[in-house]
């Protein structure tokens, strides 16, 4: 079941990532940004929950791990600038 949830997180991260390269305001590409920093930091969750119930290893998923904290912190960064230019 988290397995799903993660899949599912994972599709609606990159899917609100290309609705963001499409916004029509600032604004707009923020929230949908906003949305990007929740899934992805919702993922980190559910990878954990994986790690600590012992479904896998922390070396299988650690890489995964560190790819969605680094597009975490991309966001993040984004999202600032963003704000700033408001």
């Amino acid at each position: 079941m988290i397995g799903r949830q993660l899949l599912r997180a994972g599709s609606s991260v990159g899917a609100n990532y290309r609705a963001a390269c499409r916004g029509k305001s600032t604004s707009d590409v923020a929230a949908k940004l906003d949305i990007v920093e929740e899934e992805a930091d919702e993922s980190i969750y559910r990878i954990e929950l994986l790690v600590e119930a012992g479904v896998v290893t922390p070396n299988r998923i650690d890489a995964m791990k560190k790819e969605i904290n680094e597009l975490l912190a991309m966001t993040v960064a984004s999202i600032k600038t963003l704000r700033t230019r408001r």
